[in-house]
């Protein structure tokens, strides 16, 4: 019965694990759709104006347009970021109550910690590439965090948490991180899937 229970456990939490990434990915899919609808329209305007001066007038609006794009599709992350924290929060709270608090596995307990298609090197340049500089605002031309996480044991990713002094650069990291397009190879600890608490320093350099 206990067996059964964990199972139920671990398809439900991987079900919530499902959509929270689903969150993210709705975002980026709508967007990606608009920006390609303008791409389109604007190319066609582009290519039928016979007119230099005009053509660089039409560059221009577009680059515009794609800038505002940017900045529209980040308050949404910030939404998705929003209600995926909330979610997980909702989880922390249940699993306390049904007394599954201390039943992760710890750190020194796994026999091979996760790892990322690619390497580490690989991960930290899909993070940069998704990493919204435009939403950092900061004095300090460098600023640095640690962004913390849960790597499952279905190699997904959970309870992101940026630490560092810079609040914007914090929550981008964090939305990075949700939108990475890959799984972890997961920790094993007794020949099994394991969970495992990840940390990943990052710093930004903020350009003149």
């Amino acid at each position: 019965m206990k067996a059964l229970l964990i199972c139920i456990c671990c398809i439900i939490s991987s079900f919530c694990l499902a959509q929270q990434k689903e969150e993210f990915r709705v975002v980026k899919s709508y967007y990606n759709q608009h920006r390609t609808m303008l791409n389109k329209e604007f190319k066609k305007k582009f290519d039928a104006e016979p007119n230099t001066f005009k053509k660089a007038t039409i560059k221009g609006d577009f680059l515009f347009f794609m800038k505002k794009m940017d900045s529209i599709e980040n308050n949404a992350l910030i939404g998705a970021l929003l209600r995926v924290r909330n979610l997980e929060d909702l989880q922390s709270i249940k699993k306390t109550k049904e007394g599954f608090q201390n039943s992760g596995t710890k750190n020194n307990e796994v026999e091979t910690a996760p790892n990322y298609p690619g390497g580490i090197n690989s991960l930290r340049q899909e993070v940069a590439d998704l990493l919204y500089t435009d939403g950092v605002h900061s004095e300090p031309k460098t600023v640095m965090t640690d962004v913390v996480f849960t790597v499952e044991p279905d190699g997904s990713i959970s309870n992101v948490h940026a630490q560092g002094d810079n609040f914007t650069f914090n929550r981008q990291a964090e939305i990075a991180l949700y939108s990475i397009s890959e799984k972890f190879i997961p920790a094993t600890a007794k020949g099994d899937p394991a969970s495992f608490q990840f940390r990943l320093p990052l710093t930004l350099t903020m350009k003149e």
